[in-house]
């Protein structure tokens, strides 16, 4: 299914409020939508939600021959899928070049920048080491995929841990979790993709593009960048040129963008790892906010109830109600309502009801 095309009103309404410094959705141009960080019962398995873009990142090992370049490297491995479940654009079995450019981004920022320290992979240098896969599912997609996934890619990296295992001459014993407790992942620093929208030539700027400003955008930049202010990747993309000083704007807006949300990340990471270590519940199902109970039973309320000259003596302020889903005893002493189709209706206090029956009903 091709994508939905927005309508020239629509467009026109777009860039005329950016042209009066407003967005669709209230906020300011270096703002990023609300985000929430969210771990399952799983290690390595985190849920990420920027604004209404969801993304799931899941974190799995195996052990397998290293590359004959790099012997003594443990091998990192990166997939994005994009579901039909996340928009209808997306197809199963078939990549995008949407998803494509995720998939290359998030290789070049997580695998080219050393994040995760590979050689503390290695088991048996040229014989066995472990493989580290990530991968990406976009479940639901309102823009600005690539800063969602790669936070959720890095923050799953972080939270995962592998089993500890055993070298007996060419045998190796992986153990299991109640023999040994499993080890984290050297992570050195968190790359976190920050993605810059231009407008009219570049003359006006957004963080974090929602869909419908990234179809009206004239170019992206896509900023890869953690908290110590170095640069992992930088990808421009667009019909249009750039001079040397929005470059550094775009830079300096980023380092803050980063260095908050690495922040975000490592309270995150620290909540969960002190309800684990605590005995409290965690994984997703905690962290699903119930917004709303149904019910058919309600507690007694109490109501207040005023005096007055005809009230008893003695009488309470304050009575007790109970309400229920069942009829009382003198709820169920109501006057009986009886319906003759065709005729008039007749109440139990014998007034008379005149009806209009439509000629085809009778």
């Amino acid at each position: 299914m091709r994508e939905t095309p927005l309508s020239n009103c629509e467009r026109e309404f777009i860039r005329k409020a950016l042209g009066e410094r407003k967005r669709l959705d209230g906020r300011q141009a270096y703002d990023y939508r609300t985000l929430k960080i969210a771990f399952g019962y799983d290690r390595g398995c985190c849920r990420v939600d920027l604004g209404q873009t969801r993304v799931l990142a899941q974190v799995s090992c195996e052990i397998t021959s290293p590359k004959q370049q790099r012997p003594s490297d443990g091998v990192l491995f990166v997939n994005v899928e994009l579901s039909p479940m996340a928009s209808p654009v997306f197809e199963v079995g078939r990549m995008s070049d949407q998803g494509v450019e995720i998939n290359r981004i998030l290789e070049r920022c997580l695998k080219e920048s050393r994040c995760v320290d590979t050689e503390s992979l290695c088991i048996i240098a040229g014989e066995k080491v472990w493989q580290i896969r990530v991968d990406v599912h976009v479940m639901n997609h309102d823009g600005n995929l690539i800063d969602c996934s790669s936070i959720a890619a890095i923050t799953a990296l972080a939270h995962f841990r592998r089993p500890d295992v055993t070298v007996d001459g060419t045998d190796v014993i992986v153990h299991t979790i109640e023999e040994k407790d499993p080890l984290p992942l050297s992570v050195h620093h968190m790359p976190i993709c920050v993605s810059f929208s231009f407008y009219e030539q570049g003359k006006f700027l957004l963080v974090d593009p929602s869909d419908k400003e990234e179809k009206v955008m004239d170019g992206k930049m896509v900023i890869g960048m953690n908290k110590h202010r170095e640069i992992c990747s930088l990808q421009v993309t667009g019909q249009m040129l750039l001079l040397k000083d929005q470059v550094l704007r775009c830079s300096n807006i980023a380092v803050v963008k980063v260095t908050e949300i690495t922040e975000w990340i490592q309270k995150a990471l620290e909540n969960d790892r002190q309800a684990r270590s605590n005995g409290e519940r965690f994984g997703f199902r905690e962290a699903v906010v119930m917004d709303t109970v149904t019910t058919n039973q309600m507690n007694p309320e109490k109501i207040k109830v005023e005096e007055t000259d005809q009230s008893p003596a003695g009488s309470d302020d304050e009575v007790t109600m109970e309400t229920s889903g069942h009829l009382s005893d003198e709820d169920s002493k109501l006057p009986e309502v009886k319906i003759l189709f065709g005729e008039n209706w007749t109440c139990g206090s014998g007034e008379e009801i005149k009806t209009l029956i439509p000629t085809w009903f009778q």
